[in-house]
């Protein structure tokens, strides 16, 4: 176990939380419970042209749905706060100051139009700009390492417009470790001097991500594959400041359903689920995205899910309690490859879900849904209804449809078992079985179903001609639950009055 376990998920508010988000979140929260760490939630909100208002509580409602709340956090146990980005702003400048003084960085004042003409001129001769140490110090890149001391003064007092860049070292070699992914080696002429603080006063994420995780004491940075190319920067920039580097692990991508690509909420609107934990109103353009929580989904089923998403336990166990999850889990099982998601691997753990819920909590699910449609049962009634149908059933959504006829007599019937199981002569049977109904005393299931078919076999016919015409005119179509079970519950009036009603219109 390891000791003293500080992680963090870092999302910023520019809309919805992917599930890629949500499973980030959920490995970290796993990591620190299993080692009785902490988990922070820190707010990234230094883009603010990308800001979205509601797109912070959104984040902290779908972490409280997923039932991963954090320690610490915005409003809550604000012990290294505050916990927004754009809170913090006023400290990040002093720390590009140091990297400044200590030679790790520089003003570069190159305008947009400047960078682009650099850039195509590359282009031209097949090249790709990169601005590093082979073109930093001449050509016509303007920046602090080729002017004297007085002239970047005097560009900065007068207000001009500036970068602070990163000096990346020349002809260096750097030795990485990822939790998940081993020993990485990169050559340092490869990299880029990436911006660390802009001209508006706001830290890029490089600059504002190393100095808060620093400050706020994070040990493990658990996080996208997407954020494997910035290691290097990110490693040297811990060696510029001096400090210890927390360890770092990147989680693999969750690919579109056919296994090539990231998922996007565009595959979703393809193939009709969702990749948000909730509902979401983008407050523009007012388009509603689908959530996991209002498609009918249990947040333990979607966490279990989400988990298998790029975890293997090591053992055939596929349905995990969050305790077993937080036992299990580990970052050496976590794989280096993509994750494919599947729809339908998702609506089975719903279903497994399903029948670990009792039928007294789905029940109380379930009355709502019947209210809405103006019908009030005793809850008993609706508990039996509940406990004869689970089985079948994904979403606690699917109970009506499956149901439906223990609430209402059916007003048509399937065209296809009518036409194949109510043939000439079988209203005279079903009439027939009305006067045996009529005279059977004890309505139980059992007995009704004992005294039918003594009488079918009296009779000297097969079971399937009293049967099928008999589930036919009970429930409208060939399904549902054990039809003696259905004969019981709705009563010996409604099946008489069901049967005749069948009569009259098949």
């Amino acid at each position: 176990m390891e000791s003293n376990v500080r992680v963090r998920f870092a999302p910023s508010p520019t809309g919805p939380l992917h599930i890629g988000g949500v499973r980030t979140a959920l490995y970290n929260y796993l990591f620190a419970k299993k080692n009785n760490g902490t988990f922070v939630l820190r707010i990234e909100d230094t883009d603010q042209t990308r800001y979205v208002a509601n797109a912070e509580q959104y984040i902290i409602d779908a972490l409280k749905w997923c039932n991963i709340p954090f320690d610490e956090g915005p409003n809550t146990n604000e012990k290294f706060g505050p916990y927004r980005q754009s809170e913090r702003k006023e400290l990040y400048k002093k720390y590009a100051d140091i990297l400044i003084n200590s030679g790790w960085a520089y003003y570069a004042f190159d305008t947009a139009e400047q960078l682009d003409a650099h850039r195509k001129g590359y282009e031209a001769e097949g090249k790709t700009f990169i601005y590093n140490w082979h073109n930093r110090n001449g050509g016509n890149l303007v920046n602090s390492l080729v002017l004297p001391k007085e002239e970047v003064e005097a560009k900065i007092n007068t207000g001009e417009n500036y970068v602070i860049r990163f000096k990346s070292p020349q002809d260096e070699t750097l030795l990485m470790e990822d939790e998940i992914r081993g020993n990485i080696k990169i050559d340092t002429n490869t990299l880029d001097d990436k911006i660390l603080f802009k001209g508006d006063g706001m830290p890029t994420y490089h600059l504002a991500n190393i100095v808060d995780d620093h400050l706020m004491k994070i040990t493990h940075v658990i996080r996208g594959e997407e954020w494997l190319p910035s290691m290097p920067l990110h490693v040297l920039l811990y060696k510029a400041f001096g400090w210890d580097a927390p360890k770092f692990a990147h989680l693999p991508l969750i690919l579109k359903p056919v296994g090539k690509g990231k998922l996007s909420k565009r595959d979703g609107d393809k193939l009709g689920f969702p990749v948000f934990p909730l509902e979401y109103t983008n407050e523009v353009s007012g388009d509603i995205s689908r959530g996991y929580k209002e498609d009918g989904y249990f947040s333990d089923a979607f966490i279990n899910m989400l988990a298998f998403l790029g975890w293997n336990p090591g053992t055939e166990q596929e349905i995990f309690s969050l305790e077993e999850l937080i036992h299990s889990f580990d970052l050496k099982r976590v794989s280096k490859s993509g994750a494919k998601f599947s729809p339908d691997k998702t609506k089975w753990f719903n279903q497994q879900y399903m029948q670990t819920k009792s039928d007294d909590e789905l029940t109380e699910l379930f009355l709502p849904i019947l209210a809405e449609k103006g019908i009030t049962k005793d809850k008993k009634f609706v508990l039996k209804v509940v406990s004869s149908i689970k089985e079948r059933a994904v979403f606690v959504n699917d109970f009506w449809d499956l149901s439906n006829f223990f609430f209402s007599t059916p007003k048509e019937y399937d065209a296809k078992a009518s036409k194949k199981n109510w043939k000439e002569g079988t209203a005279e049977l079903m009439k027939e079985l009305i006067d045996v109904i009529n005279k059977i005393e004890d309505f139980s299931s059992e007995n009704t179903e004992k005294e039918i078919k003594e009488w079918i076999t009296a009779k000297e016919i097969g079971f399937g001609k009293v049967m099928q015409p008999l589930r036919l005119s009970l429930v409208g179509k060939l399904a549902g639950p054990h039809l003696f079970d259905i004969i019981a519950m709705i009563g010996k009036q409604e099946t008489i009055i069901r049967l005749e009603n069948a009569i009259e219109k098949l």
